[in-house]
C-alpha cells in the first residue's frame, strides 16, 4: 500500500538504510505507517545478503512515537476498542522485537528527538549514534500511562543501570545528546552533517567480519544480558565458539593470517 512514512534504500552490498520521511511530524507513527514499515522490514529482513540495517529520520525528529491524532474522531474522542488499542501496541512492539531478534546488526542514527515508542526503536538497536540535536524522552507518563512501553523498561536499566533508569522513566524529563553519552545511552554524539557517515563507518567495520561472527555475537550479548549466572553465559559462549571453529570462514580467517592477507568471507 502507498505510504510516505519510510523510505528503505541499499547503501552498499550488505548495508541498508530505514529512514522514517515525516519530517512535519517529527517522524510520529500512525497504525498504517506502523504496518508499512512492518512491511518494509519484511523486505529487507528476507534479504539473506543483509548484514547491517542503519534507521534514522528526516528532520528534527528521530521518531516522536505514536502519531496521537490520527487515533482521534471529528469529536476529538479515542474511540478505540481494547482488541484495537491492544494491536496497535503490538504493532508498536513488534518493531522493536524484530529488531533484537533478527541476526543483522541495527545502528540507530538518532538525527534529532527519540520520544515514547521512537525512544523504544533506538533502544532495541545494538549501536547508537547521536546527532548534538537528539534527544531522548520516555514520553508516555507525562499523559496519564506508564512509562514502560515498547521494551523500554527492559532495555533501559540494562543500557544505563536501574537507577538512572528508574529516575528517567518516574520523571520523565528528556535526555539531551550530551547526557545520553555520559550515561552510556550512545556510543557517540556527532554534528548532525557526520552522523550517517559515522553510521555508515561503523556498519562497514561490523559488515567486513564473518556473517557467523557477527550474527552469533549479536545474539550472545543480548541472551548473556539475561544469563543467570557466569557458569550459564560461558557454557552458551562455548557451544557458538566450537560452531564457529567448524566454519569454512575460520579456516579462511586462518589461511589469511598465515599468508598476511586480508580474508575473504564467504558466509559457510
Amino acid at each position: 500500500m502507498p505510504n510516505d512514512a519510510a523510505t528503505l534504500e541499499t547503501l552498499q552490498p550488505g548495508i541498508a538504510l530505514l529512514r522514517l520521511t515525516r519530517a512535519t511530524r517529527l517522524n510520529a507513527l500512525s497504525l498504517p505507517d506502523l504496518q508499512f514499515l512492518h512491511a518494509l522490514l519484511d523486505t529487507c529482513l528476507a534479504d539473506a545478503s543483509l548484514r547491517v540495517l542503519v534507521i534514522s529520520g528526516e528532520g528534527e525528529g528521530f521518531c516522536a512515537g505514536l502519531n496521537l491524532k490520527s487515533l482521534l474522531d471529528e469529536n476529538g474522542q479515542l474511540p478505540a476498542t481494547v482488541r484495537e488499542n491492544m494491536d496497535l501496541q503490538q504493532h508498536f512492539a513488534g518493531l522493536v522485537q524484530r529488531l533484537r531478534e533478527t541476526s543483522v546488526a541495527v545502528i540507530a542514527a538518532v538525527n534529532g528527538v527519540a520520544v515514547g515508542a521512537g525512544m523504544a526503536l533506538a533502544l532495541a538497536a545494538d549501536v547508537r549514534f547521536a546527532a548534538q540535536q537528539a534527544a531522548f524522552h520516555v514520553g508516555a507518563i507525562k499523559i496519564g500511562i506508564t512509562a514502560g512501553e515498547c521494551g523500554i523498561s527492559y532495555h533501559l536499566p540494562r543500557l544505563i543501570g536501574a537507577g538512572r533508569a528508574f529516575e528517567l522513566m518516574l520523571s520523565g524529563r528528556p535526555v539531551a545528546a550530551d547526557e545520553a553519552l555520559r550515561i552510556g545511552l550512545v556510543s557517540e554524539v556527532l554534528p548532525a552533517a557526520e552522523l550517517l557517515e559515522r553510521a555508515l563507518q561503523c556498519a562497514r567495520q561490523i559488515a567486513a567480519h564473518a556473517p557467523y561472527a557477527t550474527a552469533h555475537t549479536k545474539r550472545l550479548m543480548w541472551q548473556n544480558l539475561d544469563a543467570p549466572s557466569l557458569a550459564a553465559a560461558i557454557e552458551l559462549e562455548n557451544h557458538a565458539q566450537v560452531l564457529g571453529l567448524m566454519t569454512e570462514d575460520f579456516q579462511e580467517a586462518v589461511q589469511a593470517f598465515l599468508h598476511k592477507r586480508s580474508p575473504v568471507f564467504t558466509g559457510r
